[in-house]
C-alpha cells in the first residue's frame, strides 16, 4: 500500500487547484423535489418534468452550459428497433435545424469556440450545449432551432444510421476487444431485459428504424415532462426565464417510462467466450448483481474498497499490483461498482450516464494466449492455455481476500485520503460539475461529490469491511472473455474442469522473481473457481 501515498500529494494539490476555480456563488435549484443524504430507495422519475431546473451560478465566468436530461434512454427502445432513442438523439444533433443545415451550424459556431453534442445511455439522454458568453445571444437561437424544430432531413438520416450500422456490425467487434467484452457482458448480465441492448442498438434492429419512427420517438419520450434543465456559468435570470419558457414548448405526451431492466442473478461462475480471428491476446470483464447506488450512504464504503481493489486506470490498487506490476501480464486491471463510461478513453469518471441497476464488475485488460506465447519463447512450447485462467483466478482470489480479511487500519486511511482527494478532480470544469449536479437530483441527492466526502470523512474501516461483506461475491458471477479461436476450446475446457493453471513466464522473467511470488503463483493457480457454466460464442453472432 505504500505505492498509493506518491499519488496522494500531487493529487491534493491537483484537488486544491481546481477548487480555487472562479466560483463566487454556491449552485441554487428550483428543483422542489425532497432530497436527503441518507437516501437509500430513490424514483429517478421525480427529477423530471416541466419545473425541473439546476442551476450552477458563477457570475465571474466567461462561459455558459446548458444541460438538458431526459429521462428516456434506450431502455425505451421499441422491441425491434433498439437503438431508436440513440437515432433520434443523433438526428437532433446532426440534423441541423429547419433554417439552417448542420453544416452551416459548424462553421458559424466555429469562431465562437461554442460546441454541442448528444449522450445517450440507458436510463437518459443528455445535450450539452457551451458557448463564451459574449456570444450567448448568437449561438442560443441555434440551441432552441436544435430542440424545437430540428430538421430531421433524409439525407443527414441515412449518413446517422449508416454510421450506426457500422458500429454495431463492424466496430464494438474490431476496434477494440476490452470494449466489446465490456459490452458482451452487459448483454448476458441483463439478458431478456430492455438493458440488453448497446445503445446504438443490435445489427437487425437498426435496419427497421425509419425517419417516421425519429419524428414520433421525438414526439413522444423527449417532451417537457421527462425533461430536467441544467445551466451554469455567467448567465441572467431573463436568460434562464427564457430557456425554461423555450423548453415548455416541447412536446406535452407524457410519456411512459419502462422500469430498469434487473441484472440476471447468475447461477455459480457463468463463462462467455467470444472467439474471434487473429485477437492478439485474451480481454476479460466480470460482472455480478448489486443492489447499491449512489443513493445509497453505503456507496461511500463501497467506494474505498473499491479503490483499495484498483480505481479505474490508477496503478497502485491490489488487482494492478499483483497482475501488471508483480507479473507483466498486461497494461492494467481494475475494479467498479458502477458503470465507467468510455472507460478506454477517458482517466476520471464522466457524469451524466446515471443508472438504477448495478452491479459489481472486475476489468482485466488483454492478456498473453498461448499461440503467442509459444511464438516468443521456445520453453512455453507446451502450453494449451495462455494467461486468461490465472489472472481471472488472481483477480477473483483478491477480491475474495478482501471479503474475508478486510482492509487493515492503515489501507483504509491511506485509500480514504486519496479517494478524499480524487474525487474532487471528478468536477474540473464546470460543464462537469452541472453534470455531476444533474446526476445527483436522478439519485434523489443534493450534491454527491459533497456528500459523498461528508461520508468518507465519517467512515470506518469497520464500515467498509461490513459493506464489502454485506455487498461482494465471487460464487455467483457473469464473465466474458474475447479471445482468440485458437484459444476458446482449450480455455473452455480448463475452466470447466478447475484445471490447474501455473502462471507462464519465460525463463529469464522467472529466474528474476522473489521466491514469495512464485509461492503465491503455486496458491494461484489452484485456486477453486465456482463455474457451472461455460459457453463458446461465435464473434458473428454477437449483438444481431
Amino acid at each position: 500500500m505504500k505505492k498509493i501515498a506518491a499519488y496522494i500529494l500531487p493529487l491534493a494539490l491537483m484537488a486544491a487547484s481546481c477548487a480555487k476555480q472562479p466560483q463566487t456563488s454556491q449552485q441554487s435549484t428550483t428543483d422542489t423535489a425532497e432530497t436527503t443524504a441518507t437516501a437509500t430507495a430513490f424514483d429517478a422519475n421525480t427529477a423530471f418534468g416541466p419545473d425541473k431546473v439546476v442551476e450552477l451560478r458563477q457570475p465571474e465566468s466567461n462561459k455558459v452550459i446548458i444541460k438538458l436530461m431526459f429521462k428516456n434512454g434506450s431502455m425505451v427502445d421499441p422491441k425491434g428497433k433498439e437503438g431508436l432513442t440513440y437515432t433520434t438523439a443523433q438526428m437532433i444533433a446532426e440534423s441541423g435545424t429547419k433554417d439552417m443545415p448542420v453544416s452551416e451550424i459548424k462553421d458559424k459556431i466555429f469562431p465562437w469556440a461554442a460546441e454541442y453534442y448528444s449522450n445517450v445511455d440507458k436510463e437518459v439522454t443528455t445535450f450539452t450545449f457551451a458557448v463564451h458568453q459574449d456570444f450567448l445571444s448568437e449561438f442560443y437561437p441555434i440551441v432552441r432551432g436544435l430542440m424545437l424544430n430540428p430538421a430531421f432531413a433524409e439525407e443527414d438520416f441515412k449518413r446517422v444510421k449508416s454510421n450506426q450500422q457500422n458500429f454495431v456490425d463492424q466496430v464494438i467487434r474490431a476496434s477494440s476487444d476490452e470494449e466489446y467484452s465490456k459490452k458482451a457482458l452487459e448483454d448476458l448480465l441483463f439478458r431478456g431485459t430492455n438493458y440488453q441492448h448497446m445503445v446504438e442498438g443490435n445489427s437487425a434492429s437498426v435496419p427497421n428504424i425509419t425517419l417516421e419512427d425519429v419524428k414520433s420517438h421525438w414526439q413522444n419520450y423527449f417532451t417537457k415532462n421527462n425533461v430536467m434543465i441544467g445551466i451554469a456559468g455567467n448567465y441572467s435570470p431573463d436568460f434562464l426565464n427564457q430557456l425554461k419558457n423555450d423548453v415548455a414548448q416541447l412536446s406535452a405526451v407524457q410519456p411512459s417510462i419502462p422500469l430498469a431492466g434487473e441484472p440476471n442473478q447468475p447461477n455459480g461462475v457463468q463463462v462467455e467466450i467470444i472467439r474471434k480471428s487473429d485477437a492478439l491476446g485474451s480481454a476479460i470483464f466480470t460482472g455480478t448483481p448489486m443492489p447499491v447506488t449512489r443513493s445509497s450512504d453505503d456507496f461511500a464504503a463501497l467506494m474505498v474498497a473499491n479503490s483499495f481493489l484498483g480505481e479505474h486506470r490508477k496503478s497502485y490498487g491490489k488487482l494492478y499490483d499483483k497482475i501488471r506490476t508483480t507479473r507483466s501480464m498486461n497494461y492494467g486491471d481494475y475494479s467498479y461498482i458502477e458503470w465507467y463510461d468510455r472507460g478506454g478513453n477517458v482517466q476520471l469518471p464522466i457524469p451524466n450516464v446515471p443508472r438504477t441497476s448495478n452491479y459489481f464488475a472486475l476489468w482485466i485488460r488483454p492478456v498473453q494466449i498461448a499461440e503467442g506465447l509459444k511464438q516468443q519463447y521456445a520453453e512455453l512450447s507446451d502450453i494449451n492455455v495462455g494467461h486468461a485462467h490465472f489472472a481471472l483466478r488472481l483477480a477473483i482470489r483478491e477480491v475474495d481476500n478482501l471479503i474475508n480479511k478486510g482492509m487493515t487500519q492503515e489501507e483504509f486511511e491511506l485509500t480514504r485520503k486519496f479517494l478524499r482527494s480524487y474525487m474532487k478532480l471528478y468536477i474540473q470544469t464546470t460543464e462537469k460539475q452541472l453534470g455531476f449536479l444533474m446526476d445527483s437530483r436522478f439519485y434523489g441527492r443534493e450534491d454527491y461529490i459533497e456528500e459523498m466526502d461528508q461520508l468518507l470523512a465519517n467512515l470506518t474501516v469497520e464500515d467498509v469491511n461490513k459493506a464489502v461483506q454485506k455487498y461482494w461475491q465471487t460464487d455467483n458471477m457473469f464473465i466474458t472473455i474475447v479471445t482468440d479461436d485458437s484459444e476458446a476450446e482449450p480455455l473452455k475446457e480448463a475452466l470447466l474442469n478447475n484445471t490447474p493453471s501455473p502462471m507462464s513466464y519465460s525463463n529469464l522473467v522467472k529466474e528474476g522473481l522473489p521466491q514469495e511470488v512464485l509461492a503465491e503463483d503455486d496458491a494461484i493457480a489452484t485456486y477453486k473457481l465456482n463455474v457451472t457454466d461455460v459457453k463458446i460464442v461465435d464473434s458473428k453472432d454477437t449483438f444481431r
